[in-house]
């Protein structure tokens, strides 16, 4: 069994009432065996359907072999090109997988109009579409779906022999789909979209862009059993009991080179589990173990090294393989959720911003494109500042010795890797943790911690004006105007919870970090 979790000891010493609550509870059986009465009563009806991610992951093998029977088939049509529409549990998982095994997956998470462009620009004639959602209602990946099967048309090639379907049975898009004749792979009901990675969510998009997802099976298989153990010894009862250290509300996930982009499926698992009634833990992803966070620690933040190669300079080490990483995680998340007091399954803020980003819909302005816009900037500050470098003074006036910054920046984030550095510069900044992420795709990861975990965030948004706009094919309003909806409504629902907002609007990528970039001078 390749998985290990080193807890310091003098770091876990403290944690004893809580291990032997999980192990005398005996917590991790009753978890394996289906047992949804461990959250609590009002947890429970939702508990009850969540909990099919327990079963053996090699049962899912037979699907595999399907979806590989059906590459090969794609293979002899000149398909080579896969392309995942899909948000949150849906695309994260297949996207770490196609990292690890170094294949090509196209992601489409975003709303952005650059990025949709970007998606639609690759050679339709050897390209395929999964569009992955449980529902089916879900607004980012409907209108891409809606992009692309205009586009696959206006190329005189049939959407339905292209654009697969990986949703929940009898959902409306499951019922739509089988009425224009597309292919769908039919999920576990019982298993919700952030614990998905080893069902049809996570393994049908990555099976087909060519990862050995057999052998991720094979690896999850290998320690299934270990979780179940009312143990001491159980890694994923050792992670729990870190995660639920008082005190210690943020989780800084430092990075294993050969698990890229583990910690942003860890992040939505995590933050989306447990922030929430003013609890939680939030994880926050670094770039690597000398970044501010994690080389020089603050009293509240518990360094995770997924790398396993520093022990000595984390709180937990942890050792193994993918497989192995996504059932560990599952599990000791539920578990900190039984020891935190707080329903892993369920994420009551995350709809309250897409409520307030549909009543917006209806009386948004339509954006210029962004020919037709200056080179100024928009600017909506807290209170009343009338400059830039006033606003983030205040901002950051506002974040108190135990708060956290989010930055969130509305853009195409496949040309955005940079502000990976710009987060790092901010965390030294302010001596305090950073999150990024990249609007809409947080929405349905730290979307959730931000409304309802602990009440000491601010955020800063940065909106990028599209270079282009784009009308989506049936229905009323483009693009720019949902992404801007999206932000709009995300910001007036943090707002209505007392969350200090700072937004910026620029009109292209170069101008928001130029921008940004100047505040450390004017601070």
């Amino acid at each position: 069994m390749t998985l290990r979790v080193h807890v310091d000891t003098e770091f876990l010493a403290p944690l004893g009432t809580s291990l032997t609550r999980l192990v005398k509870g005996e917590v991790p059986s009753r978890v394996a065996s289906g047992d949804s009465t461990l959250w609590g009563d009002q947890a429970q009806p939702e508990a009850s359907i969540r909990l099919g991610w327990v079963d053996d992951p090699a049962l899912m093998r037979p699907l595999v072999d399907d979806v590989e029977e059906l590459r090969r088939a794609f293979a002899a049509e000149g398909v080579t090109r896969f392309v995942l529409c899909g948000m949150g549990g849906s695309s994260l998982a297949p996207e770490v997988m196609a990292s690890w095994a170094g294949v090509e997956l196209d992601i489409l998470d975003s709303t952005h109009p650059d990025q949709v462009a970007s998606a639609l620009a690759g050679d339709l004639g050897n390209t395929a579409v999964i569009v992955s959602s449980k529902s089916g209602t879900t607004v980012e990946t409907a209108t891409a779906r809606a992009a692309f099967a205009q586009a696959f048309s206006d190329a005189g090639i049939d959407p339905a022999t292209r654009i697969l379907i990986v949703t929940d049975p009898d959902s409306p898009l499951h019922t739509e789909a089988l009425a224009h004749g597309h292919r769908v792979f039919v999920a576990d009901p019982l298993v919700g979209g952030r614990f998905s990675a080893l069902t049809a969510f996570g393994l049908v998009p990555a099976t087909l862009a060519g990862v050995d997802t057999a052998a991720l099976l094979a690896d999850a298989h290998a320690v299934w059993e270990h979780l179940h153990e009312d143990s001491a010894e159980n890694p994923a009862v050792k992670l729990a009991v870190a995660l639920s250290t008082p005190q210690r509300d943020i989780a800084v996930l430092t990075p294993a080179e050969d698990l890229p982009g583990l910690g942003d499926w860890i992040e939505q698992l995590v933050a989306e589990s447990t922030g929430k009634s003013g609890l939680g833990v939030l994880p926050v992803v670094v770039s690597s173990a000398s970044s501010p966070e994690a080389h020089n620690p603050f009293d509240d933040v518990l360094v995770v090294d997924l790398s396993g190669t520093r022990a000595d300079s984390s709180h937990v080490s942890i050792t193994s393989t993918l497989g192995g990483s996504f059932l560990l995680w599952e599990y000791a998340t539920a578990f900190a959720g039984v020891l935190l007091g707080l329903n892993p399954f369920d994420q009551p803020d995350v709809e309250s911003a897409k409520t307030a980003a549909r009543s917006l819909l209806e009386s948004m302005p339509r954006r210029a494109d962004a020919s037709e816009v200056s080179n100024e900037h928009t600017l909506w500050a807290p209170g009343e500042q009338r400059s830039l470098a006033e606003a983030w003074l205040a901002l950051r006036d506002a974040l108190g010795h135990s708060g956290y910054l989010a930055l969130q920046v509305y853009g195409n984030r496949l040309e955005m890797s940079h502000w990976t550095s710009v987060r790092d510069e901010l965390s030294a900044h302010l001596k305090r943790p950073v999150t990024l992420g990249f609007g809409p795709r947080f929405l349905h990861s730290t979307g959730q911690f931000h409304k309802g975990g602990t009440p000491d965030g601010v955020f800063f948004q940065i909106e990028i004006e599209a270079r282009s706009d784009r009308d989506i094919p049936g229905y009323p309003y483009s693009f720019q105007t949902l992404i801007d909806s999206q932000s709009w409504g995300d910001r007036q629902v943090l707002i209505e919870r007392g969350r200090p907002v700072l937004t910026l609007r620029v009109d292209s990528e170069e101008s928001a970090h130029s921008l940004v970039s100047g505040l450390w001078g004017s601070a």
